[in-house]
């Protein structure tokens, strides 16, 4: 049984910094890529931030890079995505994903979804 619980969201101003967590459980951590993707009101699901299997190299949506960043903690299981400068279009149900792929970036990647994180930015 494969479980993925989000964790982290809230309401911070804009300029800020949150950090979400990913806790997966029921699969072999290192075999999947995993990632994040986020959809606001009105709008698709976008991807976010991947770290790949294996060699853990990460991959970011245009709207990230230079402001999130994405890790991860093998002994925990858990996947991290760090928020920086958030702005009020990073509001938005973000919600952690796993492939077992080397690439994870398309909405139908994911074989495995949790129920996502609101995260609200105020200006």
């Amino acid at each position: 049984q494969v479980q993925l619980v989000e964790s982290g969201g809230g309401l911070v101003q804009a300029g800020g910094s949150l950090r979400l967590s990913c806790a997966a459980s029921g699969l072999t951590f290192s075999t999947y890529t995993m990632g994040w993707f986020r959809q606001a009101p009105g709008k698709e699901r976008e991807f976010v931030a991947a770290i790949r299997r294996w060699d853990a190299s990460t991959t970011y949506a245009d709207s990230a890079k230079g402001r999130f960043t994405i890790s991860r903690d093998t002994r925990k299981n858990t996947v991290y995505l760090q928020m920086n400068s958030l702005k009020s279009e990073d509001t938005a149900v973000y919600y952690c994903a796993a492939a077992a792929k080397y690439t994870l970036r398309k909405r139908d990647d994911p074989a495995y979804w949790g129920q996502g994180t609101q995260v609200t930015v105020s200006s």
